[in-house]
């Protein structure tokens, strides 16, 4: 199982059965992936430019992402430029390295064969004593693997409930004295994640990450488990309304609009109901199975 690279035997088996809504940190021991992804590898996706510039993102705290100018040279990724962005106290996010390396592609999906999940793996490499990200939440299920040095993790209790994509997003709903009230509070949580050491971090959770000290690198990996929800299951059972002409027949222009698309609201939520009520749930359950081990989201 994939997710045994990434967690010990208690945290796959306290992930898969309880999902857990409070962070937890585990012990990794002595996983497979130890072996295959190690500090020297990533960083030798950052200074051979093996990542494309699409998938880099360059943040020095408190300041935004950097502008793709700042590290590319005719489009392409310019390691020396990441070098010295590096050297300067810019973290390095390296995107969706399932996508570019074999490994780990196997390995997320993996963890999607075992979760019916999609995910999606990010490294950041971290300056000694800087920070590149600040305040924020994620809409998914996070599982963090320190792969060297030590970051230090502040974590608050979720402010908004069951955050999605396109639904209480942290950029979506952010106040401006959010950061300041946190701080004042203090974290919740505060985790000091060790070089082989795992952090479930359920989504909604606020996390505020830095790099420790003024000698120590910090590289971990971000596997983001894109959960699926009721909403998912009633979108799969929506779209099976297409096989119905009806649900295919065009709208005119003056059905758009005033009492007339009232009227038409009103009979399409009638048919949907009776659709739904007369689908054979036997015969789409295969199929939803399927999607959830297949179908990736490629937006991250």
């Amino acid at each position: 199982m994939s997710l045994s690279l990434l967690l010990p035997e208690n945290g796959v088996t306290e992930l898969m059965l309880m999902w857990p809504e409070e962070p937890r940190v585990f012990e990794r021991g002595k996983a497979a992936l130890s072996e295959t992804v190690t500090a020297e590898t990533i960083r030798g996706y950052v200074y051979r430019g093996c990542v494309p510039a699409d998938e880099i993102a360059v943040v020095k705290a408190p300041n935004p992402s950097l502008s793709q100018k700042a590290y590319t040279t005719d489009g392409r990724t310019d390691r020396a430029k990441l070098a010295r962005l590096y050297e300067s106290g810019h973290t390095i996010r390296l995107g969706n390295l399932q996508r570019v390396v074999p490994d780990l592609a196997e390995v997320s999906q993996d963890i999607q064969t075992e979760t019916g999940c999609s995910n999606y793996v990010h490294a950041f490499l971290t300056p000694p004593g800087h920070q590149g990200l600040r305040h924020h939440w994620d809409q998914q299920m996070a599982v963090i693997v320190q792969i060297s040095g030590t970051k230090r993790w502040q974590l608050w209790r979720p402010p908004v409930e069951a955050p999605m994509r396109e639904y209480n997003e942290s950029w979506r709903v952010w106040r401006e004295d959010s950061v300041s009230k946190w701080t004042a509070a203090g974290p919740d949580v505060e985790v000091d994640l060790k070089a082989g050491q795992s952090l479930l971090l359920p989504r909604g959770w606020v996390h505020n990450p830095h790099v420790l000290g003024s000698d120590e690198h910090s590289i971990h990996l971000t596997f983001a488990i894109r959960e699926r929800t009721p909403l998912w299951l009633a979108e799969k059972l929506v779209a099976s309304a297409i096989n119905n002409p009806g649900f295919r027949r065009i709208l005119r222009p003056g059905q758009l609009g005033g009492g007339e698309l009232g009227q038409q609201l009103s009979k399409t939520r009638v048919a949907l109901i009776h659709h739904l009520q007369g689908l054979d749930l036997s015969e789409i359950a295969p199929e939803v199975r399927e999607a959830a081990l297949t179908e990736l989201d490629h937006s991250a």
